[in-house]
């Protein structure tokens, strides 16, 4: 888990970095984009290049800038997310609970507006992954709970015990 969130993070990273690039030395984001698309082998016609280039027709610098400063904050929850959870911090795993989580209204609303099967699937897939997640941390919280109890109490028997013997001790020597 911990390096996918890092993958994540150092993929945006480098998008950043590209729509930095971009934008220094193309001023024209729209002839930039085609070229990359052109690039790829992709159909400039087809739905998703078409969609693309549209976004690039309104595109200028400060919202460029804008974009990179998101994805840049984006990156950096990713990053210290799978930081967290290379050093098994119980933080992290909270977070990435929370952080799959957060999609999940998003999700609903997509179904709903306009349902398909692989809408469908993402959601119950999310809900799934999450709920698991959320399980495990009930378990670890609630076994951390009974271990840090018995250790009270063993802990106060212990204690119990030492007077007890040091009161047999004094008994037996006087």
């Amino acid at each position: 888990m911990a390096l996918l969130e890092g993958t994540k993070g150092l993929l945006i990273l480098l998008l950043i970095v590209g729509c930095a690039l971009l934008s220094c030395f193309h001023n024209d984001i729209h002839t930039a984009t085609l070229q990359v698309i052109t690039y790829l082998h992709l159909t400039p016609s087809s739905h998703y290049p078409k969609t693309f280039l549209h976004l690039t027709d309104h595109l200028d610098t400060s919202k460029l800038w804008c974009l990179a400063l998101i994805a840049a904050l984006y990156s950096a929850i990713h990053l210290v997310e799978a930081i967290g959870l290379w050093l098994r911090k119980t933080w992290a795993e909270w977070f990435t609970a929370l952080s799959g989580g957060i999609y999940i209204p998003f999700e609903i609303y997509s179904v709903v507006r306009h349902a398909t099967w692989l809408r469908i699937t993402i959601l119950t897939v999310n809900v799934g992954i999450v709920s698991f997640l959320l399980l495990v941390l009930w378990r670890k919280g609630k076994k951390k709970l009974i271990t840090a109890q018995t250790i009270g109490v063993n802990h106060g028997r212990l204690r119990e015990n030492k007077r007890h013997s040091s009161h047999i001790w004094r008994f037996h020597h006087k």
